[in-house]
């Protein structure tokens, strides 16, 4: 692999990895309402949905090949769908809302990431477009995949620390900043049918 490709590849992982997604806007939006404590269960399944996807996405890459289209289509629906719901519960949900508080579980951030289609998409098209026209070991094109959820992470890590940052406006502020998340959630959904 050439040292060009390479520095495509981590441009390209990292542009994608921080701009919004759900995964990031609900780790935003957890950290500016909850903080750390009380969010980091939710954290923990945003990063671990991450390495689960991004591994799936390097098992299909090499085994799936003819059937990933038909998957992605359906999740494409399906993610829209789920972050719509987000979008809603986002708009609902206040600094001082005990239902909210009681939702912060590993399993909803997991579970997120499956219905993700932004980090499906990132992973298929790294990998493709970067790393399968040099290296045709599953084990390279896995860690490729481990690379990418890694970059993934930090990026979420670095909303995570803009959502502490903000808090005390949020707390302020948080009908308007609750309908900005909302709102870009919903551009993430349309994005993702419209494509």
């Amino acid at each position: 692999m050439e040292i060009q490709v390479i520095l495509s590849f981590s441009v390209y992982a990292i542009i994608n990895a921080f701009t919004p997604g759900p995964g990031n806007l609900l780790a935003l939006n957890t950290m500016s309402i909850h903080g750390w404590k009380k969010g980091k269960k939710l954290f923990l399944g945003i990063f671990v949905g991450y390495y689960v996807i991004q591994a799936i996405c390097a098992v299909s890459i090499f085994s799936l090949n003819q059937f990933l289209n038909p998957i992605m289509e359906t999740l494409k629906y399906v993610g829209a769908a789920y972050i719509l719901w987000l979008a809603i519960h986002i708009v609902r949900s206040s600094p001082t809302s005990t239902k909210s508080k009681n939702k912060l579980l590993f399993w909803f951030g997991f579970l997120l990431q499956f219905v993700n289609i932004k980090i499906y998409l990132f992973g298929i098209t790294a990998l493709t477009g970067y790393v399968m026209p040099y290296y045709k070991s599953f084990l390279v094109v896995f860690l490729f995949a481990l690379a990418i959820a890694t970059i993934g992470t930090i990026a979420t890590l670095a909303w995570v620390a803009f959502g502490a940052v903000f808090q005390n406006v949020y707390m302020k502020h948080f009908r308007i900043f609750n309908i900005i998340m909302a709102l870009l959630l919903g551009e993430c959904a349309l994005s993702m049918v419209i494509q």
